[in-house]
């Protein structure tokens, strides 16, 4: 198969339209649609469905979309290599990680990131879902657990454990409760147990859910209680990280925690070597031990 006629084709695939795909491409509809033509005929196959409102892959033409998916991201990621100086960091990086990690904890420490390294464009991809490292669904990740994939580059950051906080003022209002059985007089602001989050996190929540609390509030990701919290409505189960950044924050009954969650950075093996890689890993990890020294030093005090 011809590489250009492949590259056409994917163009219209992802496009839906022989005219946007010419635009995308610098080519007129005619040519875009001969170079389809041509390739359907040394295929001998149909591969697209051709209506009024646009294109519709064939079945045939969703095998090739797909191999030609794996291509493109295969393609970009040898060229982001290419592309990286062995002295700058610029272009673009994509990060995932959860919600509440990537708005609560990675978001707000950026600035230095962007001090040092002007020219290095992130795309945050803040999502529950884990997305496919080695099918290039984003270039590094920071995940609530050990990737499950062997190809892999790993490392482990810290642990977290999920807590209980309020504001000052929901306290003053409604009391400081003195126990779990206390906890049925307040209004509890969680995750819920079938939302997707770390295991360690739904398992607390059952089992403070088992002293019958009455007044719930329950959000699909950290970020959203948080806001709650801090809006004194009630009490939140919270990662302990937010404590660095949210001083203002009271822990209430300091003896209820989950277990540990391990929090680790991951990325392909073959980006290991890219700049942009090891600049963000490098700033997460400076980061992670800046802020186990304050939490130490807090601590202490």
């Amino acid at each position: 198969m011809d590489w250009d006629k492949l590259r056409i084709f994917h163009a219209v695939a992802d496009a839906g339209s022989l005219t946007h795909a010419g635009e995308v491409l610098h080519l007129s509809q005619s040519a875009v649609s001969r170079q389809i033509r041509a390739l359907e005929e040394s295929l001998t196959t149909t591969l697209f469905h051709r209506h009024a409102r646009g294109l519709i892959l064939t079945e045939q033409g969703e095998l090739l979309f797909d191999a030609t998916q794996h291509m493109t991201k295969r393609l970009d990621a040898a060229a982001a290599r290419i592309r990286d100086s062995e002295e700058e960091v610029f272009g673009n990086l994509r990060v995932t990680t959860t919600i509440g990690f990537g708005s609560i904890w990675l978001a707000p420490r950026l600035p230095k990131l962007y001090a040092k390294y002007p020219d290095l464009n992130l795309d945050l991809m803040l999502e529950e879902r884990v997305l496919d490292l080695p099918m290039r669904e984003a270039d590094v990740a920071i995940r609530m657990k050990e990737p499950s994939q062997a190809d892999l580059v790993r490392k482990r950051l810290m642990d977290i454990r999920m807590q209980l906080f309020a504001t000052p003022a929901y306290i003053e209002s409604c009391g400081m409760p003195d126990s779990l059985h206390d906890l049925s007089k307040h209004r509890l602001i969680c995750q819920s147990t079938d939302a997707t989050q770390v295991s360690a996190g739904a398992t607390l929540v059952r089992e403070i859910m088992s002293y019958e609390i009455g007044r719930t509030m329950t959000v699909n990701n950290y970020f959203g209680v948080l806001q709650g919290v801090l809006s004194d409505l009630g009490i939140g189960v919270l990662p302990d990280y937010l404590s660095q950044d949210f001083p203002q924050l009271v822990r209430v009954l300091p003896t209820v925690e989950s277990n540990e969650v391990p929090v680790f950075l991951a990325f392909p093996e073959e980006l290991r070597g890219s700049r942009r890689i090891e600049a963000f890993r490098d700033f997460v990890v400076d980061e992670v031990v800046a802020y186990r020294k304050a939490r130490q030093s807090s601590a202490a005090s």
